[in-house]
């Protein structure tokens, strides 16, 4: 495997020793919270009096993206009687309730989707029964690729008034009924793009109806084109919402690549990063910066439907963007990664793939490039993880008086979330950057007890980059960053100097 991409010559010595770990500035671990969905019904059968009435009382609470607990009670107390659970995907389950306690019985579905769960009791000494049902829907959502489109342009008014962002105001954007995007749309894959900036902010998608996060997606400077892949929760009533976190107008333009809905689709699997393409050496496509108006094509993941990639351009001769796309498609007019001479950028990207599981990657610039692109997932009709978004939550800051300090240079803070999720959606910022540098984020091999015992053993520094920076920025990248064994992710520090990393939480992939 080749060497990590660099912003600065020499920081590619990945040998170097590792020094003590951070955890992650303080934060404990994020732990998901589930919803509930309560019925309370009638009972049915005759009884003589209302001491001896017999009644069952269901509430289904969602407890991981596939699955629910059902509390079970009765209106009357012992002896215990036997209830029969009908979870409404062809299961039954027998269960001992009583009025005296509630009992809590646990399933989990194979299939995303709404079902009725119904139970039933039977008194055989008093000749009485009772009945009741709730209905469900399953918490998480998979993926349905679609495009790339784009849905928003305030430049030439594609899906909104032709016409700058202004301060501190946001742009609506239909995403449900918006072609063939459909109704009930529970979160899209954006590739969102500030654009003709003339100072410095930062741009927050949120769905429409909620309140606006104190997170943000994007960063920008004046003068700069800067694009970062959001994953968002679409409002109720279909819209999401761009806001421009700066002093000044903004265009802004939006493409969608995929959507994500309550049933059967494409679940996720992720993976820890894999090098598929590196064109200064060779890796994956011919060695040698891509030609202007070039391209490659490359076999991402055969039998996937769509790939998350994290890709990045480094040393171009001149601005430019680069297009990701499903091989033997013609070039969208969308673009994923936009960069000017010089500069090393990465950014995250989800795209359908061609047959035979293959994406083509096209230079928009009239001079030539190196593109490197890592597989970080595939989504699949044969994989089951599910998408579940949370309201956006900042995990880690360490600009905040209880962090421990700035990130040290060459040194990894080692975040601990909860068990049972395979990846999180995060958005990583870094700021404050003294130098030039890299992130890189990967799962760890230790756990979480091995850190609380101090007898963890340093993992190996990573060799993927998730974001580039030069001295005074301040970056952002979305990352689906796989939870490897143990719930833990680490966020590397790869350049010579301290800076600081902001973790914002979106969202977490659960199969059961």
């Amino acid at each position: 495997m080749a060497a990590s991409i660099i912003s600065v010559p020499g920081t590619a010595q990945a040998a170097d020793p590792v020094k003590p770990a951070v955890q992650g500035a303080g934060a404990p671990a994020f732990e998901p919270r589930a919803g509930a969905a309560e019925a309370f019904g009638t009972f049915t059968g005759a009884a003589a009096a209302d001491s001896t009435r017999l009644a069952i009382f269901l509430s289904a609470r969602m407890s991981s993206a596939h699955g629910f607990e059902l509390t079970t009670s009765l209106s009357r107390g012992n002896p215990p009687l036997e209830a029969t659970i009908d979870w409404g995907d062809g299961t039954t389950e027998t269960v001992h309730v009583s009025g005296s306690s509630e009992l809590r019985t646990t399933h989990v579905y194979k299939e995303l989707g709404e079902y009725t769960i119904k139970a039933a009791v039977a008194d055989p000494v008093l000749g009485t029964s009772a009945s009741n049902e709730v209905r469900v829907k399953t918490m998480g959502s998979e993926f349905t690729p679609y495009g790339p489109s784009r849905l928003l342009d305030t430049r030439s008014g594609t899906g909104t008034a032709r016409a700058k962002v202004g301060a501190y105001s946001s742009a609506r954007l239909k995403v449900a009924g918006n072609g063939s995007i459909p109704a009930g749309v529970t979160a899209v894959a954006l590739n969102v793009t500030a654009t003709n900036t003339t100072s410095a902010g930062h741009v927050s998608v949120f769905a429409s109806g909620t309140r606006r996060p104190t997170a943000s997606n994007i960063n920008y400077e004046a003068g700069r084109t800067v694009p970062n892949l959001v994953i968002a929760r679409v409002g109720a009533d279909g819209y999401v919402e761009l806001y421009n976190g700066g002093w000044e107008p903004i265009d802004l333009i939006a493409d969608a690549t995929g959507y994500f809905t309550q049933a059967e689709a494409s679940g996720y699997v992720p993976k820890a990063p894999i090098r598929i393409v590196d064109t200064r050496y060779g890796i994956g496509a011919r060695r040698g910066p891509v030609a202007g108006q070039g391209s490659f094509t490359v076999k991402a993941a055969p039998g996937a439907t769509a790939v998350a990639l994290n890709v990045t351009v480094t040393d171009p001769r001149e601005a430019g963007h680069l297009t990701v796309h499903p091989a033997g498609q013609a070039a969208p007019t969308t673009s994923n990664v936009n960069f000017t001479a010089g500069q090393t950028v990465a950014n995250s990207v989800i795209v359908p793939v061609g047959g035979n599981g293959e994406i083509t990657v096209r230079n928009g610039a009239w001079a030539s490039s190196d593109v490197i692109v890592d597989l970080v997932g595939t989504y699949g009709t044969d994989s089951d993880g599910a998408y579940v978004a949370v309201e956006p939550v900042r995990q880690i800051d360490t600009r905040e008086s209880w962090s421990k300090g700035p990130w040290p240079a060459r040194e990894y803070i080692w975040q601990a979330f909860s068990a049972g999720q395979e990846a999180w959606v995060l958005n990583t910022t870094v700021t404050n950057t003294l130098g030039a540098g890299f992130l890189s984020v990967a799962p760890d091999t230790n756990t979480l007890g091995d850190y609380t015992d101090k007898t963890a053993y340093p993992p190996a520094r990573p060799v993927s980059s998730t974001l580039n920076w030069s001295k005074g920025g301040t970056v952002a990248n979305l990352v689906q960053a796989s939870s490897g064994n143990f719930g833990i992710v680490d966020f590397w520090n790869q350049g010579w100097d301290s800076a600081d990393l902001v973790v914002d939480i979106f969202g977490y992939y659960e199969s059961e």
